[in-house]
């Protein structure tokens, strides 16, 4: 069809009030900056649940290394002397551990513990004849029968590591 034949309005350009917009260069949307938000929430909500536990993990490590550690210092002190060093108080190292010989590290023994709370060596105490608790934790009850699922039966009532809210104790001897 020739051009002259059209009608008038096909000869107009599209939209010839509205002007073309050109994006500027170096800039970003809005919705370009949402998504990238989304995808950092979306990250975060994945990893901090897992750095969490890394974190639990890692504390429950020390926990138990500790445990160990002074369990082990205090059973040799026992064999070589042919008893127990007396109780002291809460924080406290007794003093027949301070000597040269002994390979119990009272730094560890005198700060805060991985869970909250202080050592404490008890002697005759709480039913038992040998036992290192701990006074004062501020580990969650979830979070210390998760520990003794671990470290010993999953069951703070039995076993050699028991406790009751605020005070744990792992036995070395029973009465």
């Amino acid at each position: 069809m020739p051009r002259d034949l059209l009608p008038p309005l096909l000869l107009l350009k599209p939209f010839p009030l509205m002007k073309s917009r050109t994006r500027p260069q170096g800039g970003f949307t809005l919705v370009e900056i949402m998504i990238v938000v989304v995808i950092i929430g979306l990250l975060a909500s994945i990893a901090i649940p897992a750095f969490q536990k890394v974190r639990q993990n890692s504390r429950h490590s020390a926990f138990a290394n500790d445990i160990r550690t002074f369990a082990q210092a205090f059973e040799t002190y026992s064999h070589e002397n042919g008893s127990w060093p007396a109780d002291v108080g809460i924080g406290v190292v007794p003093n027949e551990m301070t000597n040269a010989n002994s390979s119990i590290d009272t730094t560890a023994f005198t700060a805060v513990t991985p869970i909250g709370g202080r050592y404490d060596w008890d002697y005759n105490v709480f039913g038992n004849i040998a036992a290192i608790s701990v006074a004062g934790a501020t580990i969650t009850s979830a979070q210390l029968l998760n520990f003794d699922t671990t470290f010993d039966d999953g069951n703070l009532g039995t076993g050699d590591f028991r406790g009751t809210v605020g005070r744990y104790s792992y036995i070395i001897q029973r009465n």
